[in-house]
Parts: structure tokens; sequence; C-alpha cells
């Protein structure tokens, strides 16, 4: 049979390899950012523990809420137009995010080097400017989450669908691995400085993306495009009535909200209990790794499983890797020699956290394109993401407690016997993640039975 010509020899279309590639510059530049993000907001804008995480809750739920509505518009004005408001916004938004501590310096609020001396901005309005900065990159990013996963649908049939979404979420570990990798290196080179230049290196893999898409991205699928406003609202009512899409959504919220602790809670409880030398980056970088390794391996293995089936198994890894990150705290001597225990017991759970992934993450994202008609990729993968707005809302805000509760801030205390005494339940934090991803497990079991039940006596 003669391939047409948007068809490579792997069976995939020039603009399914296109949108990989700029999901996987898209990743390097978020993931290099939002691994530090709430570490940003403290040491170089000025904001406390609880501040710093409800700003990165809210700019991740944003994030993750408004694919709903920018999807929908996606499939209205075409993916590639989408594509090029994503990228512009997203350039524009992490360079003012490089950008904005130089006017801070320039008026006489902080001084930056190796260490952040602030004189005044800890106190002053003027650090929220942060805000307008990213609402920017929040709708930008919006785009993005919505436009790939669609694209994956549109570009694969019923049979490339699982291979294609096991490639897809291996570029965007290849993309998290590589952009998480960044920050350490440079964060021993320059000390807090490095948390300002990284956004000049994510702006720049946000302008790479753009030119990709101006020069390379073609699709051939064009369905629901130039739709009215009408057939827009009508489809949105469809999707946000469909029940057993919402009950999945708010399950799955429980695993994601195990997941979103890498970036929330994670960087700041290694380096509090295992010492500023410790490098979260490099520790969260295990997820990733482990997830390109074997997301492809793990769909082809589960191929003739149920996508609910698939995401079973991983739900109720998600409890057991929280219960390792708390052996960190309760066990004696370091077990390896140079490393401590918390890092190797956050290592040792994060590895089974990413085992989940690989089983609940690419058959999630096939289960729901398989619930879009033609033409509505776009909103129906957008909706998809709600359960991550869900889990940075909640998740950051727990972390935010907890870190506050269980392992607060060193600065606060004027010996390190009073830290001690303060953080000697740190430990705490990880009973509670794992008591939400239990409760998670249990649901999607129950959610597989009940649906397995309605569907069977249907048939009858």
């Amino acid at each position: 049979m003669t391939q047409s010509p948007q068809t490579t020899s792997r069976g995939f279309s020039k603009a399914f390899w296109v949108s990989n590639t700029v999901e996987l510059f898209e990743r390097m530049a978020y993931y290099a950012v939002f691994i530090v993000l709430t570490i940003y907001l403290s040491s170089i804008l000025g904001f406390n523990d609880f501040e710093a995480s409800m700003i990165s809750g809210l700019f991740s739920g944003g994030l993750y809420l408004l694919p709903i509505f920018t999807g929908a518009y996606a499939d209205k004005i075409g993916f590639r137009k989408s594509m090029m408001i994503a990228f512009s916004l997203l350039s524009v938004g992490y360079l003012g995010l490089g950008l904005l501590p130089t006017l801070l310096e320039a008026a006489g609020l902080v001084q930056y080097g190796e260490t952040t001396r602030f004189t005044g901005l800890p106190s002053s309005n003027d650090r929220w400017m942060i805000v307008p900065v990213l609402f920017v990159l929040m709708v930008g990013g919006s785009f993005i989450k919505s436009i790939i996963s669609a694209s994956v649908a549109k570009e694969t049939t019923e049979a490339t669908r699982a291979r294609g979404y096991s490639i897809f979420y291996m570029m965007v570990n290849v993309g998290a691995f590589t952009g998480k990798t960044i920050i350490d290196p440079l964060r021993n080179a320059i000390g807090d400085q490095a948390y300002i230049y990284i956004n000049f290196f994510s702006g720049t893999m946000t302008i790479l993306a753009l030119l990709a898409v101006i020069f390379l991205y073609k699709s051939t699928h064009t369905a629901g495009e130039g739709k009215s406003m009408r057939e827009i609202g009508q489809g949105f009512l469809r999707i946000i009535t469909n029940w057993r899409l919402l009950i999945l959504i708010l399950i799955v919220t429980g695993f994601w909200m195990v997941q979103q602790q890498l970036y929330a809670t994670m960087p700041k409880y290694v380096i509090r209990m295992a010492g500023e030398t410790a490098k979260p980056g490099w520790i969260a970088n295990v997820n990733p790794f482990v997830v390109v390794c074997l997301v492809s391996l793990i769909t082809k293995w589960m191929a003739k499983r149920t996508a609910i089936t698939s995401m079973n198994i991983g739900m109720f890894l998600i409890p057991i890797s929280a219960l390792l990150m708390a052996c960190g705290n309760l066990l004696g001597n370091d077990l390896i020699t140079g490393m401590s225990n918390i890092t190797l017991m956050m290592v040792l759970g994060i590895v089974v956290q990413a085992l989940a992934e690989c089983f609940i993450s690419p058959r999630y994202l096939e289960y729901f394109s398989f619930q879009a008609p033609k033409g509505e990729e776009g909103m129906y993968l957008g909706f998809s993401h709600l359960h991550s707005f869900l889990s940075s809302i909640f998740g950051f805000g727990i972390a935010g407690v907890l870190l506050t509760k269980y392992c607060p801030d060193p600065a606060l205390f004027d010996t390190r016997e009073a830290w001690e005494a303060a953080s000697v339940n740190a430990h705490y934090i990880w009973y509670y993640f794992a008591g939400i991803g239990l409760i998670a497990a249990i649901a999607l079991l129950i959610f597989a039975k009940t649906t397995e039940f309605i569907d069977k006596k249907k048939k009858a």
C-alpha cells in the first residue's frame, strides 16, 4: 500500500513528530523552571513557604483548568495557530521571570549574588508583579496542555493510539529529565542567581519550539475548525455532563496530588532534612528517567488489557511510594556511604511513583481520546487535565501546611537544636500522601467494577 506524503515509515505523520518534538522543548522549559518555582518565589522574591506554595499551586492549577477552554478554542482556530499563540506567550513569560528580579534589584529592594540579600522586598508590594508574568505563562501553557495531546489523537488511529501516547509520554519525560538536569549544576556554580538565569534557558527553548511550528508543522486533519460558539457550547455541555469522565477525573486527582509533591514538598524537604548539598533537581529526575526507560515497555505489556486495568495497577503503587519516602527519617545510620537515608528513600519512592505513572498516564489519555468526537479532541484532551487543576490547588495547599507544621524553614529558629525538635516528625508529611493515594486506588477499583457491571447489564 502506498503511503501518503504526510505518513512516515513508522506509521505516524510528520505533524505527529513535529508536535512531539515541540512538546519536548516545552517540557524542557517548563520543568527547568517549575522544579524550583517555590524556591524562586522564596529565595528571589521573598515569599514565605505558605505563600510560595499557594502561588505555585494557583499557577499550576490555572495551567490545568484553562485547557478546557483553550482546547475548545484551539479546535475552532486550528492547532497550528494555537501553537504559535502558545509558544509566543510562553517565550514572553519565561523572559519576564528572568527580567523581573533585575527590576526589583534596580529599585533597591534586593541584592542578588551567590546568596540573596533582601533590603525591603519581603514587605513590598512590588514582588506581586510576578502575578501577571505567571498569568501569561499560564495561558500559553494551557494551550499546549490541550493541543499536543489532542494532536496525538488526531494523528493516530485506533490501532496506533496506545503506541502514539506512549511515544508522547516518553517525549514529555525526556524533556522533564533534561530540564531538571540544568538547575543543580547552575546552582552549584552561581548560587541563588541560578533561579533567575534558568528562565532564560526556558525562554530559548520555547522560541525554538515557535520556530519549529512556523516552518515545519502542517496537519491534514482539520475537522472542527471554524465551528460556531454555539457548537462549542454544545460540545462543552456534553463533556461536563459525562458522569464517567467526571468521576474518573476526581479519582485520578488522588494520584496526581501525590505526584505534585515532587514540586511542592520535595525540594524544600530534602534540602532541609539532608542538607544544602542535596540535589532536588537530580532526585526529581529519577521520575522521568524511569518513565523514559519503561513507559513503552509497560504500555506494550499492558496492550491487551483495558486502560482502566492498567490504571488500577498504577494506583495501588502510589501509597507504597509515599511510605518509602517516609522511611528516610525513620532509619538510623546511612545505608549507603555518602548518601543520606532521606535522599535514598526519596529516590526509591520516586522510582515506584514513576512505575505507577507508566501504568496510568498514557492509558488515561488514550481513554479520554476515544471519548472525543471528531473535531473536539482539543476540548476533550484539555478537559482530561482537570485532575491536575484539582491536585495542584489541593496538593500544593496541603504541602504548604504540612511543611510549615512538620518541616519548617530552619531560618525561623534561633538554634539548630530548636529546628531539629520542630522537625522530628517531618516524615508524617508522607503518611498524609499515602492515605490520599490509598483512598484513590480503592475508589478506582470500585469505579472499574461498577462501570463493568453497568455495561454488562446494558448489553444483556
